[in-house]
């Protein structure tokens, strides 16, 4: 079994301005199938609320979409209320929260303790109330801010995605400061990590697709969160604006392969499973 845990859909007629192109099920399902994907959680791709019930929608057509994380405004008055409603579908998973959500309210350019507010707090305290997950978009200077959602919010499960946009990545090593970064937030056990958009941290494009020039940056998040917290992702359609699919799924295909058939299996699904519960089952 595969899950990609990271593909963007939506209805061609009505192009999402954030996305590269706006795709339905079967488009990507045309590319992602010769791979042995056998299912995704689709991530949210606008900030239409009512975008989350599109989805939902699509699902009940194609089962090949096991869960979602949605769009939900933690800031918003009608949080709690599309809160219920979506969580009471069980292929609801959680929401993501971006960094400049985040700037929107605080009006801060630090991102600590001190500027974390109350209402995002009991947002994700009701998130947890619901046993879902969050999903985080941003780079390693938002970690810290990460760490105290972490750390403030009893039992909220998050997830970091694109491997904290590791980029550029070139033949040299990574950023000392995304490694330092990523080190530092694997060491609190309720953060996972997505491996996906690599092609996309690529300083050159179209990206490399040798295997090779990816193992520094995957080998550090290998390092950091070990067998039980790496999840599978891909970020389809966004990948091909600078690869294709076979290639960046290959990429961390031989990558995981040399670490045995626990790892791969963990990888691939068991780990997504823990995290994002689709179905309702732990």
């Amino acid at each position: 079994m595969i899950i990609d845990t990271h593909t963007h859909f939506g209805e061609p007629s009505l192009p999402k301005e954030l996305l590269y192109r706006t795709e339905l099920p079967e488009a990507y399902k045309a590319v992602a199938i010769p791979e042995g994907v056998t299912g995704t959680v689709v991530t949210e791709s606008s900030e239409d609320i009512e975008d989350n019930q599109w989805t939902l929608d699509i699902a009940d057509k194609y089962p090949f979409i096991v869960g979602m994380i949605g769009h939900l405004d933690p800031f918003s008055e009608g949080f709690d209320q599309n809160l219920d409603r979506f969580a009471a579908d069980p292929r609801f998973c959680g929401f993501r929260l971006h960094t400049n959500c985040c700037h929107r309210y605080t009006g801060q350019p630090r991102q600590g303790i001190d500027a974390i507010p109350e209402r995002l707090l009991e947002s994700l305290a009701g998130l947890v109330k619901k046993d879902l997950a969050l999903d985080v978009h941003g780079g390693c200077e938002y970690f810290d801010y990460f760490a105290e959602l972490a750390q403030r919010v009893d039992g909220i499960r998050i997830v970091i995605n694109h491997m904290g946009e590791c980029r550029p990545l070139t033949t040299g090593p990574p950023r000392a400061e995304w490694i330092a970064g990523i080190r530092r937030i694997a060491s609190l056990p309720n953060i996972y990590c997505k491996v996906s958009a690599l092609v996309q941290m690529a300083a050159n494009v179209p990206a490399p697709a040798d295997p090779e020039f990816y193992r520094p940056a995957i080998d550090v998040v290998w390092d950091a969160f070990g067998t039980e917290r790496l999840i599978y992702a891909s970020n389809w359609p966004q990948i091909e604006r600078v690869s294709d699919f076979a290639t960046a799924h290959r990429i961390v295909a031989d990558y995981f392969a040399e670490k045995g058939t626990d790892a791969e299996e963990n990888f691939y699904w068991k780990n997504a499973k823990r995290m994002y519960r689709w179905g309702g089952d732990s």
